[in-house]
């Protein structure tokens, strides 16, 4: 358990501040001309591409033989698309100023597959070139 804390301490941080931040009540800002529509999917497509490199980091330093299979790249995605869910689960049943929002939980799906596809790409492109 120990290990698992050490390694993940980076994801642990993060999934702390996607919390926070998917859940203030951010009331006049967000209607700000600052913000174009959209962004707060790009923000949490953002959010959870990070969210998915740290702990895909954390998982390959703990891990033994420092090889990310297929199989462990799918279960740290679908670690992602959870803890988006139990956010808008939370969205939902506990704040009031705050909804729970399929399109958000689309978003945070398309971020954790674009972060597992990066990860593979890269991971691939790395050692085909060091054949």
């Amino acid at each position: 358990m120990r290990a698992i804390i050490k390694n993940q301490r980076l994801t642990l941080w993060w999934a702390l501040f996607v919390f926070i931040i998917c859940n203030i009540q951010i009331g006049a800002v967000g209607k700000s001309s600052l913000f174009f529509p959209g962004f707060d999917k790009l923000a949490h497509c953002g959010l959870f591409f990070v969210f998915v490199v740290f702990c895909t980091n954390g998982f390959i330093r703990q891990n033994l033989n420092k090889r990310l299979t297929y199989k462990n790249a799918l279960f740290i995605t679908l670690i992602g698309i959870g803890y988006g869910g139990l956010i808008e689960l939370v969205q939902l049943t506990l704040f009031s100023w705050r909804t729970g929002d399929w399109d958000d939980l689309f978003a945070d799906t398309v971020g954790a597959c674009m972060a597992t596809f990066s990860i593979l790409i890269t991971i691939n492109a790395t050692n085909n070139g060091k054949k």
